[in-house]
């Protein structure tokens, strides 16, 4: 394209003059006429396609010769073999080897002994016999007790045992022994006493106790039969007062098929006999008996996020030495909903039993009882529960419930009251306690919640927190409203561990009345203080045979109450090793 030069000049004179022109203030400009001309006007000329496939306009352009070809083979040598193919091999972990057996051995301070053994060997292909060894004493030492608190629990259990493809049955024999002292004196004691009356008092008191248990029993468990598994055991329990019981059970358990139910029903026959040879105030002997009659039938109905358990549980008690029976009927009911799968489950139900106490159980929970006890079963009416369990993830579990219990003739610890005279028994201090029964309704609040944070470190922490409703009495003895714990256990290395757990018990109400001063009235229940126990170990796998482990219990070194008058032992230091290994 030309540029005309000429038109250019022209329209920058014009420029010049307007702007000259518009720098002049109320100046009639007037009119001028400018002819623009446009001498090139371009034009968009056709446009033409090619030819996808051109012509060719050549003269050399002609047929192509048809070319035939053919091959000429011939053998060829070769040495070459090709090699089979192989996986590639994957690197195992070595599998921890399993032990039959281990022997484990401790001590510390306190003067504390802990010692078991564990032994099984296989005597055929489905036969074999197994038994274990445990001890743990101390020899004491407590600050400011006076009497000895020392305290012995030794223990063998035997075992022989078959396992079949539809049979597995084992027949069990044991035998335990128990030493404690009731070394718990009330504070104050013998202050109405001189101080030699006091001493002469305090040496002439023998606070040992001695438990004997021996049991044998039973357990068959069978597949594609009516009877789904028995058990059956004999126990007798004695001490060193004369106290003597007797027990003796059979429970087992059908399943069978009607219209399409199957229907499970657990059966129990409970046999218990027992004296004691005087009561608190030696004015008679003591004598209990009872034999339960149990059946509970059951059945279970599933529909795709919801299952129903239904039944009913019938017993006839008889009381052997008062002719005071019963028949009582308790719910058996239970029933869950998948809210959201495994993330949310909800609960609910209602179950009742007739619970038969004995003393053995007792001394099981408390061993500072005085030979001397009311013994009765415990009519558990009615325990209406409702919950929600599930997983927050993968690896974080949770369950939440809240119950609301009626029990008759619940059993509550009790401390005796006492006198200060030197030809009481032993237990006739203030250094013992007694069973007293009441109806008692209990409204209780329990969470928990677990986690394995990673294959190396697992936590827990569960709480129950409960209120109590008793008939007579003006306390539920020794029942504590808030229960606490929690524990943490890890992999530091691939050889060391370790591990804690802590503990809260909240406070407690106890009752006790020296019968020495006169004109007193029954005093206000006394108030235990709550108290927390921190408590850790430490473990070091030299092999896999051999371990050894340092354990530190009540680190806070409280010297609580678990009973009125009964302070515990302080900081303790355990240090022990563990043995595996095979015959």
């Amino acid at each position: 394209m030309k540029i005309n030069f000429k038109h250019i000049i022209a329209f920058a004179l014009v420029l010049i003059a307007q702007f000259s022109f518009a720098q002049k203030k109320d100046e009639n400009i007037g009119t001028e006429v400018v002819n623009v001309v446009k001498p090139y006007t371009p034009t968009i000329s056709d446009a033409f396609k090619v030819n996808e496939t051109p012509v060719l306009d050549d003269a050399d352009n002609s047929k192509k010769e048809i070319i035939n070809y053919t091959i000429f083979s011939f053998p060829v040598a070769s040495t070459f073999t090709p090699s089979k193919g192989k996986a590639e091999g994957v690197e195992k972990e070595k599998q921890a080897h399993l032990f039959n057996n281990y022997a484990t051995f401790g001590g510390g301070n306190y003067g504390v002994l802990n010692a078991e053994l564990f032994v099984n060997q296989e005597l055929g292909t489905n036969d074999y016999v197994g038994g274990m060894f445990r001890h743990l004493s101390s020899q004491g030492g407590i600050k400011n007790v006076e009497l000895d608190d020392a305290f012995y629990n030794t223990s063998i259990d035997l075992t022989y045992g078959i396992r079949e493809k539809d049979l597995s049955w084992n027949l069990d024999l044991g035998y335990q022994n128990q030493i404690y002292n009731w070394y718990g004196l009330p504070m104050g004691f013998g202050s109405s006493l001189t101080p030699n009356n006091r001493a002469n008092l305090i040496y002439g008191i023998n606070p040992q106790q001695v438990y004997n248990n021996i049991y044998l029993g039973s357990k068959i468990a069978l597949e594609g039969s009516i009877i789904k598994e028995a058990s059956l055991k004999f126990n007798h329990f004695s001490d060193a007062f004369g106290s003597s019981e007797n027990r003796f059970y059979v429970k087992p358990s059908f399943e069978f098929n009607i219209n399409d139910k199957l229907i499970k029903t657990n059966v129990i026959v409970d046999y218990l006999n027992g004296s004691f040879e005087k009561n608190y105030s030696n004015t008679n002997a003591i004598k209990y008996g009872f034999t339960n009659f149990g059946i509970a039938p059951s059945f279970a109905m599933q529909e795709d996020d919801w299952t129903l358990n239904i039944g009913l549980g019938l017993f006839y008690s008889l009381d052997l030495e008062n002719k005071n029976n019963k028949f009582l009927i308790y719910p058996q009911i239970n029933a869950s909903y998948k809210v959201v799968g495994d993330l949310m489950i909800f609960y609910a139900g209602a179950e009742g039993n007739l619970e038969q106490n004995t003393y053995a159980d007792f001394v099981n929970a408390n061993p500072y009882l005085s030979p001397t006890l009311s013994i009765k079963p415990t009519d558990r009416q009615y325990d209406i529960f409702a919950g929600l369990k599930g997983k927050l993830t993968n690896t974080v579990s949770y369950n939440l419930r809240a119950s609301y219990v009626n029990e008759r003739d619940k059993a509550l610890f009790k401390s005796n009251d006492y006198t200060e005279t030197n030809t009481n028994e032993n237990y006739a201090f203030g250094n013992s306690f007694q069973l007293v029964y009441d109806d008692t309704k209990t409204v209780s609040f329990y969470g928990e919640l677990k986690a394995d944070i990673s294959n190396d470190v697992s936590v827990g922490i569960d709480g129950t927190f409960s209120s109590y409703t008793t008939d007579v009495q003006s306390e539920a003895w020794n029942l504590p409203s808030v229960k606490l714990n929690a524990k943490v256990d890890f992999n530091i290395t691939e050889r060391w561990y370790a591990g804690a757990n802590v503990f809260f018990v909240g406070e407690r109400k106890d009752q006790q009345l020296n019968t020495n001063i006169i004109n007193v009235i029954a005093p206000s229940p006394i108030t235990l203080d709550s108290y927390f126990d921190v408590n850790a170990h430490l473990g070091f796998k030299y092999s896999d045979r051999l371990t050894a482990f340092l354990r530190a219990n009540n680190i806070a070194n409280q010297a609580y109450q678990k009973w009125m008058n009964y302070p515990v032992q302080g900081f303790q230091v355990v240090l022990g090793a563990n043995y595996k290994f095979d015959f």
